[in-house]
């Protein structure tokens, strides 16, 4: 039953989340059966902490692993045990949501797709690709696409020409007649004739990838990783052997189509300091999580992946969190801290401020339940914090001018050992 967010606020999720994903995305489907809708369900598994039901890991728990990886030596079976018995459930709840439209009598005029993110967070079997997660060569960016169209789009088709996701705005909304908004260029394409079976001239494009600076670019036969070597992926999809020698020409043109690219879409300067937006007035609820705040002075993340993670070890008046934030409308905001406090350290006094304004509140009531998590882990977790549930701590109204600045959490008195741990911070407004 983890924390999740729904409209803006905090909830309780129930159950298994790719069970309760697909629960909340039928009913969805429900309420909107009368008229067009879109529905977007991004499951978060096959992925670390490597959790799924007794009923789907019982039958991969023993089960011979057959299909290794291209690196077996770097494999650990209980994590690849545990991603099919993910995928598994994966499978039951795609049909769950094929079985709705059918039971709807929308699976005629319903155009569902399938697809991944990236390639596997472990080392397990990917097709002969190299690579996985994180990776730019071929296994950590290519992935399945799977579209159904009934009566449009015959059953078996395969295309052998190379897509990414920048292709789905323009396939989407050319196969479902909708006007796309706004007029910047796209990168992508629609696959709508390739899909439809119709004739027509398609060009031997270049789709690149990044990850940190570091781009790859691929054509319909070749990648050039991002070292800079050639492969030829009809002959070579393991990326085993360089062909740069036999084709400098062409490693030189897509050398400097990467470059290129980089100039004209990634960011100058690589560093995205963004602030985080606060008080949309058509989005009143930020909530402002640990993992998007920097902790100073002692203060530490409860493990080294900042996603689900939350801030211990506050023990100083010098230790403080910020959180960079720019807010869009001036006005009242409501301030809850979410927060655990042993009973022995209750009492302490903290501080949150914007520009100038500040408010306060004391630590009143402790509040210090144990971690949970590893109980339902079938491999031990290794980035990832475990988790607890935190009590909100009401604070009184802060008065927040529009403008960039520093949201500021900090402690004016420590009672006992440590202040407090901290979850996040929720902002709401009210008055503007």
């Amino acid at each position: 039953d983890p924390l999740l967010e729904r409209n803006g606020e905090p909830v309780r999720g129930k159950g298994y989340i790719t069970d309760d994903l697909t629960d909340h995305a039928l009913a969805f489907i429900e309420q909107n059966r009368n008229r067009p809708f879109f529905c977007y369900v991004p499951y978060n598994t096959p992925h670390s902490p490597f959790q799924v039901p007794d009923r789907f890991y019982d039958g991969f728990r023993d089960k011979p692993l057959v299909m290794l990886g291209s690196e077996p030596e770097r494999e650990e079976p209980g994590k690849t045990r545990c991603a099919l018995a993910m995928c598994e459930n994966i499978d039951e709840n795609v049909g769950r949501i094929l079985r709705k439209l059918e039971e709807l009598a929308l699976a005629d005029r319903t155009i569902v797709l399938y697809f991944s993110d990236n390639g596997p967070n472990s080392w397990r079997w990917n097709g002969g690709m190299k690579g996985r997660k994180g990776s730019l060569d071929e296994g950590g960016v290519r992935v399945p696409l799977l579209i159904r169209w009934p009566g449009h789009i015959k059953p078996g088709t395969r295309i052998p020409q190379i897509a990414g996701a920048i292709d789905l705005l323009p396939t989407l909304t050319d196969m479902a007649g909708v006007a796309r908004v706004g007029n910047k260029p796209l990168d992508g394409m629609s696959l709508r004739p390739l899909l439809l079976g119709k004739k027509t001239a398609w060009p031997d494009r270049m789709i690149f990838s990044h990850q940190n600076g570091m781009v790859s670019v691929r054509t319909q036969r070749y990648r050039l990783d991002a070292a800079g070597r050639l492969f030829d992926m009809e002959k070579d999809s393991g990326q085993n052997r360089d062909v740069s020698r036999e084709n400098p020409e062409l490693q030189d043109r897509l050398a400097r189509a990467v470059s290129r690219w980089k100039e004209e879409v990634l960011p100058n300067p690589p560093d995205d300091d963004r602030p985080f937006p606060v008080g949309d007035s058509s989005f009143p609820v930020t909530t402002l999580p640990a993992r998007d705040a920097v902790p100073h002075g002692l203060i530490r993340r409860s493990a080294s992946a900042p996603n689900c993670s939350f801030f211990t070890d506050w023990r100083s008046v010098d230790d403080r969190i910020t959180w960079d934030v720019e807010v869009a409308t001036a006005g009242s905001y409501e301030a809850v801290i979410n927060y655990t406090c042993a009973k022995q350290d209750v009492g302490s006094t903290i501080e949150l401020g914007f520009e100038g304004s500040t408010i306060r509140a004391t630590v009143t009531e402790d509040h210090d339940p144990p971690l949970v998590g590893a109980e339902f882990d079938r491999v031990p977790r290794e980035g990832e914090s475990y988790v607890k549930d935190f009590k909100p701590l009401r604070l009184r109204v802060l008065r927040l001018e529009k403008g960039r600045g520093a949201l500021t959490l900090r402690a004016l008195s420590v009672a006992g050992v440590r202040v407090m741990d901290v979850r996040s911070v929720t902002l709401t407004l009210k008055e503007h």
